[in-house]
């Protein structure tokens, strides 16, 4: 599984991010969380407000940190 957070480095998408591996390490599910900062790439998504959160290959959330209920809920 891979789980892409998609924004500048703002605290929002840290606390995404940070959401993500605290959901991923909870559930016992192994993936890889990245990061990504590049605009291009976030353009190619369709991602217009951040943070996005792209579940492989997915986009399942736009514009608001997801919790680490959402996280959850999103990979069960």
């Amino acid at each position: 599984m891979i789980i892409k957070i998609l924004g500048t480095g703002c605290d929002k998408c840290d606390k995404s991010y940070d959401n993500a591996i605290r959901a991923t390490k909870e559930l016992g599910i192994e993936a890889k969380v990245e990061k990504v900062t590049d605009l291009v790439t976030m353009m190619k998504y369709g991602i217009l407000s951040t943070p996005g959160i792209v579940i492989n290959e997915k986009v399942v959330m736009t514009g608001r940190v997801a919790t680490l209920d959402d996280y959850k809920r999103l990979l069960k």
